[in-house]
């Protein structure tokens, strides 16, 4: 197994097979995903910030893992759709929020697009996993799914977070991790840590207007974005 895991991170592999050993990741870590909001009294405060961001209307939820945030998102939203790429995330998901205006579907966020339009588009801790590459088609399904004077709506580690994290030897500086589960397993995954005023200028640059913040102190993001001309 190690050897495996070795050659993988010594390979450079495109980021298509990047983003499916992250997708595994995910699916080999549910049982232990919830492990961290356990264990950090700052994660768990840094959930009642839904209190503070303008949430409303429907809301769509992107990679939204075992619920940590889905319900917060419920109480305030007329109705919550709920998307993750991993069955395992799901289920568990599934048992923690029952609230009825909430609807959970498996898809993954690389690959969907909205078949509908929402008047929030919400994501925690998801965008330090898209791809530097993919920042404009990830952006792009985000305008699809928003209705007229919608808002995109992002909570994230910030750079204060990086000191956490053991780059993978192959990856770029910055970009991709790797990461360790219980089973002794390593999985390479995408891991950005973007600086409030960068993240704002490439957001205008893909055509953007965007309000992004750290919060305490340099451990986490919180932005408010919508797309130029869009709004009320």
């Amino acid at each position: 197994m190690a050897g495996e895991d070795e050659a993988l991170v010594d390979q450079g592999l495109p980021d298509e097979a990047l983003l499916a050993e992250q997708r595994a990741y995910y699916r080999a870590r549910a049982q232990e995903y919830d492990r961290v909001y356990a264990e950090r009294e700052d994660l768990r405060n840094l959930l009642a910030a839904i209190d503070e961001l303008p949430i409303t209307g429907d809301v769509l939820e992107l990679a939204c893992g075992t619920g940590q945030w889905t319900g917060a998102l419920a109480e305030r939203a007329h109705s919550v759709t709920a998307l993750d790429a991993a069955a395992e995330t799901l289920d568990i998901a599934c048992a923690r929020v029952t609230s009825p205006n909430v609807l959970f579907t498996q898809a993954d966020v690389f690959t969907w697009h909205p078949s509908r339009r929402y008047d929030t588009v919400f994501f925690a801790f998801w965008l330090s996993h898209v791809p530097p590459s993919r920042l404009p088609a990830f952006w792009n399904t985000v305008r699809e799914a928003l209705a007229p004077h919608g808002k995109a709506i992002f909570i994230d580690e910030g750079p204060g977070e990086a000191w956490r994290e053991e780059a993978a030897a192959d990856g770029q500086p910055g970009s991709v991790v790797l990461r360790r589960l219980d089973d002794g397993s390593r999985h390479r995954v995408v891991k950005v840590f973007h600086e409030p005023e960068t993240l704002t200028g490439d957001l205008a640059a893909l055509g953007w207007s965007a309000d992004v913040r750290l919060v305490g102190g340099r451990s986490f993001i919180v932005g408010v974005a919508e797309p130029v001309g869009e709004r009320g």
